[in-house]
């Protein structure tokens, strides 16, 4: 240990599967991550505010919900003239140096007309501008950034720079929007180029020469290290789309009589013919609104090249923290893995992600290791992700600033205290669409509301852990139900203190 400030490291991917690690599933192999969770704690029950990209991802560094910070759904866009600092900001003004490398989606790739967006197109193809722009943005004082996924038209900004600078030249070609242009259109589940342009490749080189720097001049770091994957298209290089056997994977699955307890918007997913209008009010897309049913022999291979997709990033994070090693930082550095959201992989009959708050699509893998941190625990008290940027700043010896509502969790993660928060909550705002909903949970219970509708969702999560029946109209469960909507009002009106200020006395 040295008296320096701790070092900050958030290792983060994308749309994960709590399930998907090696230390948890035999079935995949993830060493690198694997290792942080023997060196540290693997939180068991961590959860996102909202189960969409930019919604979480803003919180991370806000340190507040979507319903406050602004940007609530995919297609919003965070303020960068926020009128709180970010948690960078905080970290910067002491002394630390502040970095993004990798995914941020802080802004929508389709700008309306009262908004302007760097994440679109043409602008993230103009590589004149992305060479001269390198922040400070939304509180990092260093971004490289990319915005694609696997093999999207989306690619270019720093990462093209980067397949440039390595001789690829032709990555135009490549990274083309089919089917509009199908001459480029990628071989099903294998992403064509070679390994060493991937962008798992990229997130790590660039993360690791962020790190070097910052080492070399002295200063602590907050470095972000964003990932791509596992989110689909489902397209790993050779040989990471063929390590896994489609034959040895689970699928998830709808079960009997399932739907018949659910909202109706659940049943709408599972009908070819299905009528989504009276869903569709917004003018920002609501993912999830579609059907969701892929044959089983689809499926399967699609989990098989998932994990392969987290495979390769976890060799790549292997690369990080083989960085801290060399360096005689690693006992000096916080290290944080997580997600930001989840993903479905036929858990109840669902695909990839959507308004539908199952624990497939808002619980998250979180690892943490670090100053003070025991080494091998599987705490299962409650984390949100909106409880990063507090703990960050209290792990900087900072103070945490009213306005954020996370709470510090850096007593749980080193051992004073037992548990951080009695619940959390997870947003999912879509207005003027009727699914608006927010989620209430603790220790055993999960409850749904929908604004402005008389059907909700009710699981006991200790005897029901699949979620496979809603209780929030059976007459057994009533006073548990009315229990629970009382602990929820009083949630909403602690974590919302800018709306609802306490008053003295009361």
């Amino acid at each position: 240990m040295t008296d320096r400030p701790t070092n900050i490291l958030l290792i983060t991917s994308d749309q994960h599967h709590y399930s998907a690690l090696g230390v948890d599933n035999p079935k995949i192999s993830t060493p690198a991550l694997d290792r942080l969770a023997r060196e540290g704690l693997n939180l068991r029950r961590a959860y996102c505010p909202n189960p969409t990209c930019t919604p979480t991802r803003a919180s991370m560094i806000t340190g507040q919900y979507p319903s406050v910070h602004g940007a609530w759904s995919l297609g919003t866009k965070l303020a960068e003239d926020m009128p709180t600092p970010f948690v960078g900001d905080l970290l910067g003004q002491g002394g630390y140096a502040t970095s993004l490398i990798g995914k941020a989606h802080f802004q929508p790739l389709a700008t309306a007309p009262d908004q302007t967006s760097i994440e679109c197109q043409p602008t993230m193809r103009e590589l004149d501008f992305w060479r001269d722009f390198h922040g400070p943005w939304y509180g990092f004082e260093h971004v490289e950034t990319a915005r694609m996924h696997a093999d999207e038209a989306h690619a270019g900004q720093h990462y093209a720079i980067w397949m440039e600078e390595q001789g690829f030249t032709e990555w135009r070609d490549h990274f083309q929007n089919w089917p509009a242009d199908d001459r480029h259109k990628p071989q099903k589940w294998k992403w064509t180029l070679p390994e060493r342009y991937h962008y798992s490749v990229w997130t790590a080189e660039r993360t690791v020469a962020r790190i070097e720097q910052a080492a070399a001049a002295g200063k602590p770091f907050f470095c972000w290290s964003s990932f791509h994957d596992p989110h689909p298209p489902y397209l790993a290089p050779e040989p990471w789309d063929t390590m896994y056997d489609p034959a040895d994977m689970e699928l998830g699955t709808l079960s009997p009589g399932e739907l018949d307890r659910m909202p109706p918007h659940f049943g709408l997913t599972q009908r070819r013919d299905a009528d989504w209008s009276h869903w569709r009010e917004s003018q920002y897309w609501n993912h999830g609104m579609q059907f969701h049913p892929v044959d089983p022999e689809t499926m399967r291979k699609n989990i098989a090249v998932y994990y392969g997709m987290v495979s390769l990033m976890d060799r790549e994070i292997g690369r990080i923290l083989g960085c801290l090693d060399r360096l005689g930082l690693a006992d000096n550095t916080l290290v944080v893995f997580t997600t930001d959201h989840g993903h479905y992989l036929g858990q109840h009959g669902l695909t990839a992600k959507g308004p539908f708050h199952y624990e497939d699509g808002i619980r998250v893998p979180f690892l943490v290791r670090g100053p003070g941190v025991p080494q091998g625990g599987r705490p299962t008290s409650l984390l949100s992700l909106v409880d990063l940027a507090p703990t960050f700043l209290a792990a900087a010896g900072q103070p945490v600033p009213g306005f954020m509502q996370g709470v510090s969790q850096l007593d749980v993660w080193q051992g004073r205290a037992g548990r951080a928060r009695d619940s959390v909550i997870v947003e999912h705002h879509h207005q003027p669409t009727r699914l608006n909903l927010r989620t209430y949970i603790d220790d055993r219970y999960k409850l749904s509301i929908y604004r402005d509708e008389e059907w909700g969702e009710l699981f006991d999560l200790a005897t029901d852990p699949g979620e496979r029946c809603n209780r929030w109209s059976d007459p057994a469960y009533a006073e548990i139900k009315a229990a629970l909507m009382h602990r929820f009002l009083n949630a909403e009106l602690q974590r919302e203190p800018m709306r609802y200020p306490r008053i003295a006395g009361a």
